[in-house]
């Protein structure tokens, strides 16, 4: 574009009126037309050249001002070059864990264990004079031994009191009970043999002849089928205990079981009380019983209920 109203040099075509000089800068023959061009750029490029500056100035405090506007950022660790080895983690190791297995099941020693049994029982056989106790052992000292009632000496004891039960004979079942010379060791009162035959001999025909009218009819044809003894009610009687000078062995409530037109039934057996191992009837319907009366002793169909416990 040319530049307005500019002068000609005489033999150029070149503008040199609006040319800018510049300190120090000599012009050569021949070479004027050049350094015009270079000293004085045209018009539109000095244009371009500050409209270049400003747009770059511009960008410049834009790109600032956005960097200015955007949220601080974390700070970054800095990429470690490839190659280089990095500092090895350090892991701390929790302790391993003490573990104590028990056993699946524990095995208890075995322990022997020996029960007696409930009730021991008699069969009802047909007994002997000789199978009774010896005679003279009520003059004998009592001793500690614990007796049983699978012996023949119990079972002919049982048969004879069964016998005294059928018939309502006293003198028949005397052989199943207490001893008066055992008596008269045991107790302490004042005339031992008098209590023997006036209270508990008296109460024992009572109580047998109540037993024998209970049977009825058929009294004389009942079967004795079993005398059950329950060994878990077997104690101990103390000196000083129930008017006592000595000790002897106790069970309560044992069953005569029977059979009579067809049916089992029972009655109960007061109070057995020992003698040197043997057992003997000292009450059979009740150890405390109405006066002048018999008492049968539980009766009841089949084996019938033992006990209660105690007793003298």
């Amino acid at each position: 574009m040319p530049l307005p109203s500019a002068g000609r040099d005489a033999g150029s075509s070149r503008l040199l009126s609006g040319a800018t000089s510049f300190p120090g800068v000599s012009r050569k023959a021949g070479s004027r037309g050049r350094l015009a061009v270079w000293l004085v750029p045209p018009l539109a490029l000095v244009v371009a050249i500050a409209l270049a500056v400003a747009v770059a100035s511009g960008s410049g405090a834009g790109a600032s001002s956005r960097r200015s506007s955007r949220p601080a950022r974390s700070a970054v660790a800095p990429l470690v070059p490839a190659g280089t080895a990095q500092p090895s983690a350090t892991t701390t190791t929790a302790p391993a864990t003490t573990t104590t297995t028990l056993p699946t099941t524990t095995t208890l020693p075995t322990t022997t264990t020996t029960t007696a049994p409930t009730t021991t029982t008699a069969p009802a056989t047909a007994g002997t004079t000789s199978a009774l106790p010896p005679p003279g052992t009520g003059l004998l000292p009592q001793t500690t031994a614990v007796p049983s009632s699978a012996t023949p000496t119990f079972h002919a004891e049982m048969v004879a009191l069964w016998a005294g039960i059928r018939t309502g004979d006293l003198a028949l079942a005397m052989p199943s009970f207490f001893p008066v010379t055992a008596y008269e060791q045991v107790k302490a009162y004042d005339d031992d043999r008098l209590d023997w035959s006036d209270r508990l001999v008296y109460h024992f025909g009572l109580d047998l002849a109540a037993a024998h009218a209970a049977l009825g009819p058929g009294a004389r044809s009942a079967r004795l089928v079993e005398v059950a003894v329950p060994q878990d009610l077997i104690h101990w009687v103390p000196p000083g205990a129930c008017y006592n000078k000595i000790g002897y062995w106790n069970v309560p409530g044992s069953r005569l079981v029977y059979e009579e037109g067809g049916e089992e039934r029972s009655i109960g057996i007061a109070s057995l009380i020992s003698w040197r191992g043997y057992w003997y009837v000292v009450h059979l319907g009740s150890e405390v019983p109405p006066a002048d009366e018999g008492v049968v002793d539980n009766p009841a169909v089949g084996i019938g209920p033992f006990g209660p416990p105690g007793g003298c």
